[in-house]
């Protein structure tokens, strides 16, 4: 099974490892070893693999406002990951926030999805033949989606609980945002776009992450700052930094 979230894996004495630390496993011959997997990053304890940020890069393609064109690359998936990581230790601490969501609300999420995903145009998603033949072209499975789904719509409604009393997103804003960003970015890939009543919902949920982004970017810094977020792939943390320097210039 998959993993949204991989951290679950605690490896003794982390501080003396090495800037990659190697999962290996023996040969058919019994002598030697292979690498399986490494470590990118520890954040307070909880480990992030190379594994995960593969993984995390094939659940992209979920995202109904992406077009098929654009590329996610692995600081963009390990950034995420980071993020994701620290909000689900702050969930697990903040037991308030205990939130359920029913396996029937997800499996109606995901048939919305299927009917308003852009890259599904050519698998015809809407079937279950074509949405197998979607997940299989970006290695996912049925079961791996549903649960990743579910961690999806768990973090984004405990961001919501948290941030966003309060907030209220019209119409207007919704129709203004699908005619000056959504039919630009799809017109660049020369690709038609969704209709407006297939992403609403959606483009209601991206403007409501954008009025808390501010206090949800805050939140995340001050929980790095409190506690330890390491990139010890030093390949990563090449591209971390290199990133930085390109934010800074801009």
């Amino acid at each position: 099974m998959r993993r949204f979230v991989a951290f679950a894996l605690i490896i003794p004495a982390l501080a003396g490892v090495s800037a990659i630390a190697q999962t290996s496993a023996p040969t058919a011959s019994g002598d030697s070893f292979i690498a399986l997997d490494h470590v990118v990053a520890v954040i307070n304890g909880d480990v992030l693999l190379q594994s995960d940020v593969d993984e995390e890069m094939h659940f992209a393609a979920l995202e109904p406002l992406r077009p098929a064109a654009t590329k996610d690359t692995r600081l963009d998936a390990t950034r995420r990951l980071i993020d994701r990581t620290l909000i689900v230790q702050q969930m697990r601490e903040q037991r308030q926030f205990n939130i359920n969501i029913s396996d029937a609300a997800v499996q109606k999420s995901l048939q919305d999805l299927r009917h308003r995903l852009p890259q599904c145009a050519k698998y015809n998603c809407e079937t279950d033949a074509g949405w197998d033949a979607f997940l299989a072209a970006n290695d996912l499975t049925d079961e791996e989606v549903k649960q990743h789904w579910k961690q999806r719509m768990v973090i984004l409604r405990f961001i919501e609980v948290r941030f966003e009393s309060g907030i209220r997103i019209s119409q207007e804003n919704i129709k203004d945002y699908y005619t000056k960003t959504v039919v630009p970015a799809f017109a660049k890939q020369n690709e038609a776009p969704p209709p407006l009543k297939d992403v609403s919902e959606r483009i209601q949920q991206v403007l409501l992450e954008q009025q808390v982004n501010g206090m949800l970017q805050d939140w995340l810094t001050s929980l790095r700052e409190q506690g330890s977020v390491r990139v010890v792939d030093p390949a990563y943390a090449a591209l971390e930094s290199r990133a930085g320097d390109e934010e800074q210039s801009e």
